[in-house]
């Protein structure tokens, strides 16, 4: 099959993986949440870029994918693994030691917004228009009754643990315009990168347990199920698929499936973990979606 025919079936599974990504990724602050039962904030980051590395690296040697040897190349995807890796993944469990997963899930959700905010600075080609800016504004606006500020007045939980969310948010931000200017028009396959971006983080953070932290581990299979969850599918698979999204449908856009994340997880905490749930969150996840349906239209 030659490039042109290959490249439209390849851009029809962008919505599909796009749902998916947002299921899977919205679960992930469940399992984050589960492991910490068990597990310190840096191990259950280690687990999880372990256990990605081990599925992307059996997934390059299985589908004989080439590996990039430039040092150019490895050193932005190294840039990128810290972004996009490294700095929220220890972030988000450190916050939920205190938080609620579905409020760290909602917090993830102004990743676009942060996006946004640094491509105006770093991608003079990819600035959102009229429209696209509106349907993020609109997406920000389901957010914001998902999160249901006015009862959050008095007992909005500790102030450090949510402005390490936003600082995990943040750093998505720079993570998603880096790879969009560096590391995308490379041509490299989403495999490749995927594979060095969460290696790169899992040998780091492991080096990083190993030496400082001595929290004793608790390995339930309840622990473990939801580092394996969180690892091979959250971090895995759904790595390879958000590059996928990243080159096809830009930085800012790919970075939306976070706008569908905080439904999911709010979702998910009140059902399994008794988490409380009001009538704003389905009223805001219409919301959310309609948010993004107008970015993609204004990005397109």
């Amino acid at each position: 099959m030659d490039t042109a025919t290959s490249a439209p079936v390849r851009s029809r599974w962008l919505p599909l993986q796009f749902a998916v990504l947002a299921i899977v990724w919205g679960a992930s602050f469940l399992f984050i949440k589960v492991g910490l039962q068990g597990l310190s904030a840096l191990q259950v980051a280690a687990a999880r870029l372990d256990f990605g590395a081990l599925t992307l690296v059996s997934l390059i040697v299985l589908l004989r994918v080439s590996l990039p040897r430039e040092f150019r190349v490895w050193w932005h995807i190294a840039v990128v693994s810290l972004t996009l890796c490294v700095i929220p993944f220890v972030l988000y469990p450190w916050a939920e030691q205190t938080i609620d997963s579905g409020l760290a899930s909602i917090y993830n959700a102004t990743t676009p917004l942060m996006t946004t905010a640094v491509t105006l600075i770093a991608l003079r080609a990819e600035r959102p228009g009229r429209i696209q800016s509106l349907g993020l504004a609109i997406g920000f606006l389901g957010v914001c009754v998902v999160l249901a500020p006015w009862q959050l007045i008095g007992h909005g939980g500790p102030v450090l643990a949510q402005f390490a969310c936003l600082g995990a948010t943040l750093s998505y931000g720079i993570g998603f315009v880096y790879m969009r200017k560096y590391v995308t028009p490379m041509g490299l396959p989403a495999l490749a990168v995927a594979g060095i971006q969460v290696g790169v983080g899992a040998v780091l953070l492991t080096a990083v347990v190993a030496t400082v932290d001595h929290h004793r581990m608790v390995a339930t299979p309840a622990v473990v199920l939801s580092m394996l969850a969180l690892g091979v599918l959250g971090t895995g698979v759904a790595y390879v698929w958000n590059t996928d999204i990243i080159n096809g449908w830009g930085a800012t856009a790919a970075s939306s499936v976070t706008y569908l994340t905080p439904v999911i997880g709010v979702l998910l905490g009140a059902t399994l973990l008794s988490e409380r749930i009001g009538w704003n969150a389905p009223v805001g996840g219409v919301i959310v979606v309609g948010g993004i349906v107008l970015s993609r239209r204004g990005s397109g």
